[in-house]
């Protein structure tokens, strides 16, 4: 599940977009340099090869880290997409495309965003949509909408196998899970698992908030909302009735592990990503398409210690143990910095170092957190989470003592 929001003024474009997934799917940022290839080329996608074009553009990705496709990312062109998972009443094909290839293609292959509608649908009627697409559970699979952005403008597309649908944007709009554009809406929507995804729910507050938002923080904000003061858990769903989300629940589970905002003119663009999970625990950090920066080793789903994505995790699952007490206690710090940042971009590695440092700081101070405050069905999901990427306890973990266990 996941949220995207863009908002279309006279000489600019606003995009955001969480990425949720399973709490253990690590996501990590990846440069791609333009590419030339012979004719005849092939190219291997998450789960089927298709011939590649005969020039790629240089790229950059959030991406689940076990597959080709990517969650969200830009090109050297400004262009910038976010795509969202749908529920439809369309068969689900056993391979084919996953949404994720979709949008990396599109970005690889398109200069504009109405280029990259094209690249998609394209794509889509020639070759399909299909695959698995969930990490725990790999036969998991969907159909996509996008937002597609670039200086100039943005549109929607939205998906139900090889059906689509796509509108330009006007102003603020938002995506959550749902089919929203007639009449394939209301021809192939899955009611019952668009219910179950809070998609109405999550977009109704992205798109208030959207219509409200003035620049890159306004974005940040939208993507750390929590429908309120605190996080509001559900036993059906964790935390997915707002656009931070937190896995815990009985039935539908899914968690944030990657935020992305960007600031898109004529003039100049400039992309925010965290690089880690839950926004609210996170800082937004300068990336730039043409600047790529060495992150260290890319992360998988077992806590390595050392990664920037599992780095963050000590402090994200010690301060989501009582965020009534730990969110408060950092945020401070944390708006302070951004709003340094925003207002004069320091070059990516100086910001990546200072937030570690940052983050290093704080998983030192929540070190032994304490009782963990959340519903009794949350506390069970995230031990099991925990045992899985063979997490330490808290106070091992915030030292950075973690076992090793053999992949």
């Amino acid at each position: 599940m996941c949220d995207t929001a863009v908002v279309v003024r006279p000489g600019r474009v606003l995009f955001a977009k969480n990425s949720d997934r399973d709490p253990n799917e690590a996501q990590l940022l990846e440069w791609q340099p333009r590419r030339v290839f012979a004719p005849g080329a092939t190219l291997r996608c998450t789960w089927l090869e298709i011939p590649q074009a005969g020039e790629t553009h240089a790229v950059l990705l959030s991406r689940p880290f076990w597959m080709w496709g990517a969650e969200m990312g830009a090109n050297e062109h400004g262009l910038v997409i976010g795509n969202e998972a749908v529920f439809t009443r369309q068969p689900y094909e056993k391979t084919g495309l996953t949404g994720m290839d979709l949008l990396r293609l599109a970005l690889e292959r398109a200069a504009t965003a109405e280029a990259a509608v094209d690249v998609i649908t394209q794509l889509l009627e020639g070759v399909g949509q299909g695959g698995g697409c969930g990490h725990e559970r790999r036969g998991f699979t969907y159909h996509n909408s996008f937002l597609i952005a670039d200086p100039t403008g943005a549109f929607v597309l939205e998906t139900a196998g090889r059906r689509w649908a796509a509108e330009r944007v006007s102003g603020a709009r938002t995506i959550s899970n749902g089919l929203t554009l007639e009449p394939l809406a209301s021809d192939e929507s899955d009611r019952l698992r668009t219910w179950a995804a809070a998609a109405r729910r999550r977009r109704h507050c992205t798109q208030a908030r959207a219509a409200r938002a003035e620049d890159a923080a306004d974005m940040m904000a939208l993507l750390r909302d929590h429908g309120g003061e605190r996080v509001r858990w559900s036993w059906l769903n964790g935390a997915l009735g707002a656009p931070c989300a937190h896995a815990g629940g009985l039935v539908v589970n899914t968690q944030t592990t990657a935020s992305w905002v960007s600031e898109l003119s004529p003039r100049a663009v400039r992309h925010w990503a965290t690089g880690t999970a839950a926004p609210c625990t996170s800082v937004f950090k300068p990336v730039a398409v043409e600047a790529p920066l060495e992150l260290g080793a890319a992360p998988t789903d077992r806590d390595d210690g050392a990664s920037l994505w599992w780095r963050h995790e000590r402090w994200h699952r010690a301060a989501l143990r009582d965020e009534a007490r730990w969110l408060p206690h950092f945020r401070e710090e944390r708006d302070a910095l951004e709003a340094l940042w925003l207002a004069r971009p320091p070059r990516p590695a100086a910001a990546f170092a200072e937030a570690g440092a940052l983050v290093e700081a704080w998983t030192k101070r929540a070190a032994g957190a304490g009782p963990d405050r959340r519903p009794v069905w949350a506390r069970r999901y995230w031990r099991e989470r925990d045992r899985r990427a063979a997490r330490a306890s808290n106070s091992d973990s915030a030292a950075g003592r973690v076992p090793r266990r053999e992949p």
